[in-house]
């Protein structure tokens, strides 16, 4: 009993860790582009999350079969509270340093270092390393590019449409007061300052001001059409990222027999909206701001094309990352505007490298503290 308690801690760790990293990534063009603030994002993030966790007990069975080491090891093995908390505790760990240090990892792609570390202290060379090339490695490897690549074909075609209906862009006018120092001499050769307030005018750029469509279209203004539609797209991808990643986690329970399907990824969804809620500013703040700049239908054609797939993937339970796809199809439009921030995607993709041996050794390391 007491070991199973301590598999349910731990993978509340490793749930919290999740929602750390990633639930703000499905929000990050919304806060990016202007259209709200970080805490109104944040809330959207946590609630539609929320909601795609819940969801993902009647839609997402295979990934959790598949993430419960079953196939990869000897079903023994895959069930052995040991291996179990070596795998999570390796997967949390790598998760919660990328977050501290706001780099956006994959908890997929932690998970499966994890598992391929534990499995190698566990039965060596037992490991089923065809499985996991096939069914692991290559969609995680795949996704990024393909997202890229309809990132950058989706953002072409709804340019391309929004230029033969005419509708254009507007300029930024930023007013406002500033405050300047004025020296005013006195009798007494000293001299004295004082402030004054005047109104100032001036034409910003995209960078820093929000870009937004003029005309309306059919009675309705073509911004806040837009606007909506951007806000539903980040909703959809918090929805698609849960419905993809909380199987994952919850499938850890399930191994141990601690719970059935219903109560463990209820749990592990309440652990991700809380590490959310407390500790996903680095990372908003990289996904948001660092990587592109983007407008209103950038974020919205990012968010579409990341929604699709994941969704398609939950579907077919292909464990692929939203990190990937959702970074891939941001880097895919910051590419074709010319605006992509190459060195701190490089260091993101660094980050993605270094994740599958940082898990794989600290799941080692786990299972032989554990296991010796």
């Amino acid at each position: 009993m007491t070991g199973i308690i301590i598999i349910l801690l731990a993978t509340c760790f490793l749930a919290y860790s999740n929602g750390s990293n990633d639930n703000f990534k499905g929000v990050a063009t919304l806060f990016g582009s202007k259209t709200i603030n970080y805490k109104k994002a944040l809330w959207w993030a946590t609630i539609t999350t929320f909601a795609g966790s819940v969801t993902s007990v009647f839609f997402a069975a295979t990934l959790a079969k598949r993430f419960s080491g079953k196939g990869l090891v000897p079903d023994m093995i895959a069930a052995s509270p040991d291996f179990l908390l070596a795998v999570i505790i390796g997967a949390g760990l790598t998760v919660i340093i990328a977050t501290l240090t706001g780099f956006p990892i994959s908890t997929t792609h932690s998970l499966t270092g994890a598992l391929v570390g534990a499995g190698i202290m566990a039965v060596g060379r037992e490991v089923n390393f065809n499985l996991l090339g096939s069914a692991f490695v290559l969609p995680l490897f795949l996704s990024p590019f393909i997202a890229l690549s309809l990132g950058a074909i989706c953002y072409l075609f709804f340019r391309t449409l929004r230029l033969r209906l005419g509708i254009t862009k507007e300029w930024c006018l930023c007013v406002g007061k500033t405050t300047s120092v004025v020296p005013i001499p006195q009798p007494a050769s000293a001299i004295s300052f004082e402030t004054t307030a005047t109104m100032d005018v001036s034409l910003d750029s995209q960078d820093s001001c929000s870009q937004r469509y003029s005309g309306r279209m059919m009675g309705i203004s073509i911004q806040k059409a837009m606007d909506f539609a951007h806000f539903i797209s980040a909703g959809v991808v918090c929805f698609a990222r849960a419905l993809n990643d909380t199987p994952k986690i919850a499938a850890l329970f399930l191994a141990a027999g601690a719970t059935g399907i219903h109560i463990g990824m209820t749990t592990v969804g309440v652990a991700m909206a809380v590490g959310g809620l407390i500790n996903a500013r680095k990372v908003a703040e990289t996904m948001s701001k660092k990587i592109t700049t983007m407008n209103h239908g950038q974020g919205f054609s990012a968010n579409l094309v990341t929604g699709i797939l994941v969704i398609f993937a939950s579907k077919l339970g292909i464990p692929v990352s939203t990190t990937h796809v959702s970074v891939g199809s941001i880097f895919g439009i910051g590419l074709i505007t010319g605006q992509a921030n190459r060195r701190v995607v490089s260091e993101i993709l660094m980050s993605w490298v270094l994740t599958l041996p940082i898990a794989a050794a600290l799941s080692m390391a786990v299972y032989w503290m554990l296991a010796g």
